[in-house]
């Protein structure tokens, strides 16, 4: 096998970023065993352009992107899998929960009941504590979006976990 200093790069990169990354896909899909999969397949799709994301601002942006983007993909795949099955198997209409139950949820759970784009704003602001303009950098949408969908998130956090600070719990997660 020949070693050269892109391969380097790329495994110096990868020893760095690959937990963060794993972390990041967890708690964007709630889902312990497919994180190290998306962060493994995240950084292959980085490796088939590293040569032109090692001289890039920002290579790490880039990758939580490509994270987000196949969590999102995932848990679209789950989605249309579960309306499927339920749709095969129901022979009554499904069940709704009272959205005002006074349970204090886990963290990991209310942030599953969260939409996918107020999910990953507020995991990346609060959890990874990224600005707002590398979390726009790292789903590809405007700050201004970033702000919304995260002050969104945070007041519907807020509710599910009936606490006064979400965001302290959140980074509680990250640890």
């Amino acid at each position: 096998m020949v070693v050269d200093d892109a391969s380097d790069e790329f495994h110096a990169f990868f020893e760095r970023h690959y937990a963060e990354l794993a972390r990041l896909a967890h708690l964007l899909t709630g889902e312990v065993d497919s994180a190290d999969d998306l962060a493994a397949d995240a950084l292959v799709a980085l490796w088939h352009r590293w040569d032109r994301l090692r001289s890039a601002d920002h290579p790490v942006a880039y990758a939580r992107g490509v994270v987000a983007n196949l969590a999102r993909g995932r848990i679209r795949s789950a989605v249309r899998e579960r309306r499927r099955v339920a749709l095969f198997w129901s022979t009554r209409p499904e069940r709704v929960h009272d959205p005002d139950v006074a349970v204090v949820m886990d963290v990991r759970q209310a942030l599953a009941r969260l939409p996918f784009r107020k999910r990953a704003c507020v995991v990346l602001r609060h959890a990874f504590d990224l600005s707002e303009k590398d979390t726009a950098l790292a789903l590809g949408i405007s700050v201004g979006t970033v702000k919304s969908q995260t002050s969104k998130g945070m007041t519907e956090l807020e509710r599910l976990l009936a606490a006064r600070d979400a965001g302290a719990l959140l980074e509680r997660v990250q640890r």
